[in-house]
């Protein structure tokens, strides 16, 4: 995203920012019945029916460690909820994401600001004249996007001046926000709070980036700097300590190839780990161009990462789906049997 100084703002930007998205509450309504329903149908509704009967095999699981991906901008558009309650109600253990997913957009809510409904056929000359970024049918304001960038800096000049992984900072992120937050259920925060750890393997890709590139600036003998190998080596390590392992996957790209490289990182390191046992992916990304945001699921068995005895591929558009998987899952209350994981605390 591009920083250049402040245009001169056009008249307009208010009745551009008034609409703000609201985040769908998976809680607030049972789709356990949709569920059950698609069971029976086919195409994309029998694939959310496997991947939610899937998820839930997960939760059931009592070894299995649930590692959740983010990828994309459902963040933004209605989903910061469904990933703080899957966090909030133990149905993850470790969140890996893109930097813009965890900073962002979360991060940025939690300051008090907002991402609003737009239009994706607005003008965007327009809308660069009143200094808002548009993500599809979704509005920011880049003047508070600025705002969080400063804060990702503010963070970082209380820090001692050494390497840390993108979890070590997202956790003294998170304990800024016991103090500073205004939006008090942020996925960070309650991530902080469950001792649920996250990853972000291209942390200075989004606001984390020019924030700790403004601290670097301002401090240019004495700085802290993001050591992505070694955050490799802890995501490995909570590999190696888990007995079984699901991916539940929105998106693909980084995260998902980040998590899913733990099983031959390991090996590498003479441990003796399973692939992942269960694997859900909802994604609009396509095979045919040998990518697939980083392979299909069945070829990542190819690659010893993934077994292909239960997972499932959902094409679709996450926002379309997902409510009714976490919602069907929190329903079906086998969360309630989870033993917390902790993973946070095996790296103190």
């Amino acid at each position: 995203m591009n920083k250049p100084e402040n245009p001169k703002l056009g008249h307009n930007k208010k009745t551009f920012l008034k609409n703000p998205v609201e985040h769908i509450d998976v809680t607030s309504f049972d789709a356990r019945k949709i569920i059950s329903s698609m069971e029976k149908m086919s195409f994309v509704s029998r694939e959310t029916a496997n991947a939610a009967n899937i998820f839930n095999e997960m939760i059931k699981d009592k070894d299995c460690t649930i590692f959740l991906t983010l990828a994309g901008s459902t963040s933004a558009a209605g989903c910061m909820n469904i990933y703080k309650d899957l966090v909030k109600y133990n149905m993850v253990d470790a969140i890996i994401a893109t930097g813009a997913s965890i900073v962002d957009m979360d991060f940025f809510e939690a300051l008090g600001f907002k991402h609003y409904q737009g239009s994706q056929f607005q003008d965007d000359t327009e809308l660069r004249k009143n200094y808002i970024d548009r993500i599809y049918d979704t509005y920011i304001d880049e003047n508070e996007l600025q705002e969080c960038d400063k804060r990702i800096c503010e963070i970082a000049d209380t820090l001692e001046p050494r390497s840390y992984t993108s979890r070590e900072f997202i956790h003294e992120m998170g304990k800024y926000l016991k103090k500073h937050s205004k939006k008090k259920d942020s996925l960070i925060e309650t991530a902080y709070d469950n001792n649920v750890p996250i990853f972000c393997p291209a942390f200075t890709d989004s606001s984390a980036g020019f924030g700790l590139v403004i601290h670097q600036e301002n401090n240019p003998k004495k700085h802290l700097t993001i050591d992505s190998v070694r955050e490799f080596r802890e995501l490995t390590e909570i590999k190696i300590q888990s007995k079984s392992s699901g991916l539940f996957m929105i998106g693909g790209g980084v995260p998902k190839n980040f998590v899913q490289d733990t099983v031959i990182c390991a090996e590498l390191l003479g441990k003796e780990v399973e692939m992942h046992k269960y694997a859900v992916q909802i994604t609009v990304a396509d095979s045919r161009d040998g990518a697939c945001s980083s392979s299909t699921l069945k070829e990542a068995s190819s690659w010893g990462k993934v077994d292909i005895t239960k997972e499932q591929m959902v094409f679709a558009e996450a926002t379309s789906v997902l409510p009714l998987i976490a919602s069907d899952a929190y329903h079906k209350g086998e969360w309630k049997k989870r033993a917390r994981k902790n993973f946070s605390r095996i790296f103190n």
